[in-house]
């Protein structure tokens, strides 16, 4: 059994503006980490091109078709203040969707233990009919839904250790009770969402905001008080980790102040319930992360321990 690796060349075909933070660099940057030799034993694969059919489990027609309008044959669409769109972004994006599908086929087959997804742009800000925060479609709500609906699940659970809230995830699963969905995040931060008081349509909504300059004690007490006794209780067969890195300590975009040991702890506190609770089912998805050393040093450490459970 082995860790799978997608990802694809389209996901640098997603350009944003110059000066923007969520640049092509960061996918460069962690390929390049990926290609030491401590990683030879990835499975890796080119993420396939998800489908519309794919989309619609999650957002409405008028959304997708808003987002087929909104690409120019030149330059950029503006969604809003920090979301645009290029020429290359809905091919790029529809590989992030087609990763996460492909990475639960691989799990729930058995072809692999977990599955990393290292694609962009990411999704955890796409609410079910608005794209923002540098985000088009909910990825790793349509990977859950694939779980679920295809592969005959019948509760999974998402955990997001971004740094902003997954406040799209949060609107995508709100009224769906198969889904919990877990977020620790800093808070006040964008987009404003996350209050501890969110707790979804059936109680499957789970919040744990971060003070501004917490660090990795908080983020362990955070897990051990609230985070896992949570997934006990609802009982996931599938893990998925919305993976956002830019809690890190040298993020330029916020005020957390984590390191990579921090994300390998998570990572493996998460892959140890999966081994415990759910065959060791694991997908993990990146999400942020700024800082563009930082980003690839975390992505290895994560990386490193999926490939240490399988």
């Amino acid at each position: 059994m082995t860790t799978a690796f997608l990802t694809h060349t389209d996901c640098l075909q997603h350009i944003n503006p110059a000066g923007h933070p969520e640049q092509v660099a960061r996918l460069e940057y962690i390929l390049d980490r990926m290609s030491a030799s401590e990683f030879d034993g990835l499975m890796r694969l080119d993420a396939p091109l998800g489908t519309d059919e794919h989309i619609l489990t999650t957002h409405p027609a008028a959304h997708l078709n808003a987002m087929k309008a909104a690409v120019p044959a030149q330059g950029w669409t503006q969604i809003d203040g920090d979301t645009s769109v290029s020429p290359g972004s809905l091919q790029a994006a529809y590989r992030g969707v087609g990763a996460n599908v492909k990475a639960v086929d691989l799990v729930m087959s058995g072809e692999a233990t977990n599955a990393f997804c290292a694609t962009r742009p990411p999704g955890h800000h796409a609410e079910t009919q608005t794209a923002m925060g540098f985000c088009y479609f909910g990825n790793v709500v349509i990977g859950a839904r694939h779980a679920l609906d295809h592969h005959g699940l019948d509760r999974v659970a998402i955990v997001d250790f971004d740094v902003h809230h997954g406040n799209g995830t949060q609107d995508l699963v709100w009224d769906d009770e198969r889904i919990l969905f877990v977020s620790s995040h800093q808070m006040p931060l964008y987009p404003g969402t996350g209050a501890a008081n969110e707790t979804g349509g059936h109680g499957n909504v789970l919040n744990v905001p971060l003070n501004p300059n917490a660090n990795g004690i908080d983020l362990r007490n955070a897990f051990e008080r609230e985070i896992l006794p949570a997934l006990e209780a609802h009982k996931p067969q599938m893990i998925f980790i919305s993976a956002g890195f830019d809690a890190h300590q040298a993020d330029p975009l916020a005020n957390l102040n984590f390191t990579e040991a921090d994300f390998a702890w998570a990572t493996k506190t998460l892959c140890d319930f999966a081994d415990k609770h759910c065959e060791g089912r694991v997908v993990s998805t990146l999400e942020g992360g700024y800082d563009l050393e930082a980003l690839a040093a975390s992505v290895a450490a994560h990386v490193t321990v999926l490939m240490e459970q399988s």
